[in-house]
């Protein structure tokens, strides 16, 4: 067994599930067993270690390697140490056919494990750099509200490039999409349901509303393209309307999930969405449905640090994905960002999440690459 797949057994082993997703006090919720643990692995490897209070019991963990002489440059390490939920039976890790399996396996933490392996493995007397400060944030909260990111660069935190850790395939990416959620009411008039002509059916107009945005704004949609992203996208999500049979209904609301691409922005798509009702002789309250925003994300690939990563991982292009994650936040901070870990995308948030074990390892190597390849 590998310094790494023991790091990401161990941990997987450690219940780190997003508290928005349990009830109060709930035996799993919260990551500070994981940050701890990892503490401790950074702290016998040579790391300084420190933590960075972001919510009520909640903190980032934070790991530096600094280099032998004046620091000329940071790099930013970011994976995120939260999950979302699973029965107790997801942590308990399984190695079965090259594959580690436990909830946070591949999202993420694969690169949780990767990215520490690797920072310890440069902490070596011979391995330190010479003025490229390294330094490893155990961010929170990346599964429901990014206040760990969103606490880092409120902090003043500055780096030179950050490499969040998502599971990308080890593919380097450039650019995500947004995530954007609207609420959109609309207002009717109750009545009795033996007369529903004295009323005026909320959910009839939303039920207009609805076709009109899976069809003909869809469509619009599709004509928007981003050249690593593809098309902008939205989707109805929910629907709430109306309190029993008999009652014509006087309110409907529904939700949805609009994708968004780099140079769009909430403003913008609201006035869309407000167009296109009442081109089609509709009216909806629009509101927002995310208590924070959710950026796209597009980082400039020939930005010198972002070659470097791609020569040093053999890579002669960027990509981009479809999920939104940390690395928006911290770009709108001022950091350059790029998304990079081992695992795939269709692994994260399943019943039987797994990771590749050679993909695992891998990833640890080729960040030791660049890590080396830094002044």
């Amino acid at each position: 067994m590998t310094r790494t797949e023991k790091l990401l057994a161990e941990i997987i082993a450690l219940p780190s599930v997003n508290p928005a997703f349990l009830p109060p006090r709930h035996p799993f919720a919260g990551e500070q067993r994981v940050a701890d643990f990892l503490a401790s692995t950074a702290a016998q490897a040579g790391l300084e270690v420190e933590y960075q209070p972001v919510l009520p019991g909640r903190r980032n963990f934070i790991a530096r390697l600094l280099p032998k002489n004046a620091i000329r440059q940071t790099i930013l390490l970011a994976p995120h140490l939260d999950t979302v939920g699973a029965d107790g039976t997801r942590f308990i890790p399984q190695r079965k056919n090259g594959r580690l399996h436990g909830r946070g396996a591949c999202d993420t933490k694969g690169s949780v494990a990767a990215m520490l392996t690797a920072l310890c493995e440069l902490a070596a007397p011979k391995g330190r750099p010479q003025s490229t400060q390294n330094v490893y944030v155990g961010l929170m909260d990346e599964e429901n509200g990014q206040a760990g990111s969103r606490g880092l660069v409120a902090g003043g935190f500055s780096a030179d490039l950050a490499i969040v850790g998502e599971p990308t395939r080890l593919q380097v990416v450039t650019a995500h999409k947004g995530s954007l959620w609207l609420q959109l009411a609309t207002q009717g008039k109750a009545a009795h349901g033996a007369t529903p002509h004295l009323g005026k059916n909320a959910v009839h107009e939303m039920a207009r509303l609805v076709d009109v945005i899976e069809t003909k704004y869809a469509a619009q949609l599709k004509k928007r393209k981003h050249k690593l992203l593809g098309t902008a996208t939205v989707n109805v999500g929910k629907i709430s309307g109306g309190s029993q049979p008999n009652i014509v209904p006087d309110a409907c609301t529904i939700e949805i999930d609009r994708r968004t691409l780099p140079g769009e922005t909430e403003r913008s798509v609201r006035r869309e969405l407000a167009a296109l009702l009442a081109a089609n002789g509709l009216n909806a309250k629009i509101s927002s449905a995310k208590h924070a925003p959710a950026p796209s994300l597009e980082t400039d690939p020939g930005l010198p640090l972002v070659q470097q990563f791609l020569r040093s991982v053999k890579q002669s292009r960027t990509v981009g994905v479809d999920y939104f994650c940390d690395a928006a936040v911290l770009a709108a901070g001022g950091i350059p960002s790029v998304v990079f870990g081992p695992g795939d995308i269709a692994q994260a948030h399943t019943v039987d999440e797994w990771i590749s074990l050679a993909e695992l390892e891998r990833a640890k190597d080729l960040l030791v690459r660049f890590f080396r390849s830094l002044p």
